[in-house]
């Protein structure tokens, strides 16, 4: 039953009934409605805010599995830049060394200007900061595993290559030497046998009879033989190849031209005094890389160890040079 609403009429003193119009229904009702909504409205600004919705958790936790699982993948890509950096490491220090090759810059291997710009360029992607540093290392992995593959072809080339090059290297005394009486002068700086000064000398000097046989103490090919009225006197200079050149000095005699391939072992010619000279010997030099280094260390295949550590200690004595 609907309530009826009554109001004290104080000019007519009379309980009269109330009566309310239209508009005023309207405007209560309108009045109402606005509250509501407004109400409702920060209700749910408020629920957004603090609760997730169902779409919101799946994303939230899917979010969650990704970040972990891009830090495994940055642990494994530091585990691989690790194992790659040991593999170069093996590269430049052991296998190259061994081939006596040059060691690969690690500039080269990294591709720095490639990887600068590319960064640069993914500055401008969503999430960039992870986008930017993921790319960055798997592109700095791409980088050094080509340079590995590349240096690897290049190490079986020389494995492949490897008893030329064994034939190549200097690797027997130039002169017959199996007593080592014929070492007169070492490597360094020896007393002038015509000045008296001390003056460095380059090479070894094996004293021998005129007409002791002199050989080749590598493969390779004669690049100079020819004859100086000062200095070497008749000499004969071989190339071996790998950055490897001979040099024999003061020949009696020639036995091989210029561009005349030879082998270890093969005579070049005889022991002489021409040049600057002081008596028959044979001058004997090894030239790496353009640089003279001494010889005793390259008697490998026509020494014992107790034999090299005689000729050590005799080319090591301070004493005078032939030449």
């Amino acid at each position: 039953m609907k309530k009826v609403k009554y109001f004290y009429n104080t000019q007519t003193l009379k309980y009269e009934k109330l009566v309310v119009s239209l508009r005023v229904k309207i405007l209560r009702i309108l009045g109402f409605l606005s509250a509501a909504i407004v109400t409702g409205a920060i209700f749910l600004s408020v629920a957004y805010r603090l609760v997730d919705s169902p779409k919101e958790k799946s994303l939230r936790a899917e979010l969650e599995a990704m970040k972990e699982k891009y830090d495994a993948l940055q642990g494994r890509m530091k585990e691989m830049k690790g194992t790659l950096a040991d593999l170069q490491d093996r590269d430049n220090e052991i296998y190259r060394v061994i081939f006596e090759a040059s060691p690969i810059p690690d500039s080269t291997r990294m591709g720095k200007v490639k990887r600068d710009e590319e960064a640069a360029q993914l500055q401008s992607f969503a999430s960039a900061e992870i986008v930017a540093s993921t790319s960055v290392l798997l592109k700095e992995l791409t980088n050094r595993i080509k340079a590995q593959e590349k240096s690897y072809d290049e190490i079986d080339k020389m494995i492949k290559n490897k008893q030329q090059m064994l034939a190549s290297i200097p690797a027997i005394q130039p002169v017959a030497n199996k007593d080592l009486k014929h070492i007169a002068s070492g490597f360094g700086y020896r007393i002038d046998p015509i000045y008296k000064t001390m003056k460095y000398h380059a090479g070894l000097d094996f004293a021998a009879p005129s007409g002791t046989p002199i050989y080749s103490t590598g493969d390779g090919v004669v690049e100079e033989a020819s004859l100086s009225d000062v200095g070497y006197g008749n000499h004969v200079v071989v190339r071996h190849g790998y950055g490897y050149k001979t040099l024999y000095g003061h020949m009696l005699r020639m036995k091989v031209k210029a561009g005349q391939a030879v082998k270890r072992g093969d005579v070049l010619g005889w022991v002489g005094s021409t040049g600057k000279s002081t008596g028959p010997h044979c001058h004997y030099e090894v030239i790496k890389n353009g640089e003279k280094v001494d010889p005793v260390y390259y008697f490998v295949t026509d020494l014992t160890p107790e034999q090299f550590d005689k000729m050590l200690k005799l080319a090591r004595s301070g004493n005078q040079s032939f030449d």
